[in-house]
């Protein structure tokens, strides 16, 4: 959705600052780069930025090059409701203690700029372990990483047509990110990762080009992953409708130790649970085929709501129900 031509606006009203911020890192982390040697307006067509209109057969901004080097008064005029706003509330005596929005006026407002200043204020009081390499200090570590990941799929997969905006909000224990949109590959394949699916690719391709986000879908869960090892709370992923929204939770607090005889007792409620589950599923089979006759498994399967795996294995355990015939035209009925 961020590849279409704006015909209408000159590239005069792209942020020069931003874009020259934007090649100055990329040219750092990529050094001989095939686009260094370009000139501005090459540069941006090349990244997806800008492209040739068809009406004109000039050079005009994309809607992705506006959203990451335009200024707010004009991203609004193509995105309503484009709003971005990261806010600290780490002292819950006041409502915030810092806040950064894209329509303030005090800076370009746009998704470049917000990113760098918000990943700075995000990574402060992660602790970096002393590292060496080449006679320089490392100071990146996996969760710079995560959060660096965390926040470019927050801007990358928005809706910026959606309403609230994005909302990135620190506190003493967590961090929430909050974009409107829905999951395009689902909540489950999100977790799994592998499949990518980015709402805005050519954002994508530019947060790539200065080595910030996956395209092969495993952002989410290097995430997780992370965590994980850091022994803290695993990180939440909530998908809200009407107006679609998508929150990630990420918590700094460490893991509690299950004790051994909450396990044993949650398994032992567990297993109960099923107990009870399986006879229900077992006294609606054997109402089925009372009132059926000889049936197949895929038909009763049908009608209680279970799978045909699930539902074989419940008749082969049934001494009362008698199977009938080979296995692709096996039927069950009850014995006489």
């Amino acid at each position: 959705m961020d590849m279409e031509v704006l015909d209408k606006v000159p590239m005069d009203d792209l942020n020069y600052d931003t874009i020259h911020g934007y090649r100055n890192s990329h040219r750092s982390l990529k050094e001989g780069h095939l686009f260094e040697r370009l000139s501005d307006h090459e540069y941006l067509r090349s990244i997806g930025a800008a492209a040739i209109s068809e009406e004109d057969g000039q050079l005009h901004p994309t809607t992705a090059g506006m959203l990451m080097f335009g200024d707010e008064y004009n991203i609004v005029r193509h995105f309503p409701e484009y709003f971005l706003d990261y806010r600290e509330e780490l002292d819950p005596t006041t409502r915030w203690s810092d806040r950064l929005q894209s329509s303030s006026g005090e800076w370009s407002g746009n998704v470049c700029d917000f990113y760098f200043r918000v990943y700075n204020k995000i990574i402060k009081d992660v602790k970096v372990p002393f590292k060496m390499s080449g006679g320089e200090r490392i100071d990146d570590t996996p969760v710079h990483k995560a959060l660096r990941e965390a926040l470019a799929n927050c801007l990358i997969h928005a809706d910026y047509h959606g309403l609230r905006g994005i909302v990135i909000r620190k506190e003493t224990d967590k961090l929430i990110l909050a974009n409107p949109g829905y999951i395009r590959t689902g909540k489950k394949q999100m977790r799994l990762g592998g499949e990518s699916d980015p709402r805005n690719k050519a954002l994508m391709k530019m947060f790539n080009l200065i080595n910030i986000g996956e395209r092969a879908g495993s952002g989410v869960p290097n995430i997780f992953n992370v965590w994980a090892d850091e022994g803290w709370e695993e990180p939440v992923i909530e998908e809200r409708f009407d107006p679609d929204r998508t929150v990630l939770t990420l918590s700094f607090v460490k893991k509690q130790a299950i004790k051994t005889s909450d396990k044993k007792q949650a398994i032992k409620t567990s297993n109960k649970k099923q107990a009870i589950k399986t006879q229900e599923n077992i006294e609606k089979i054997r109402d089925f085929l009372e009132q059926n006759g000889e049936s197949k498994a895929s038909d009763i399967a049908e009608c209680i709501g279970l799978s045909v795996v699930r539902t074989r294995a419940l008749l082969s355990d049934m001494p009362e129900v008698e199977p009938i015939g080979a296995n692709r035209n096996r039927v069950y009925r009850m014995r006489g």
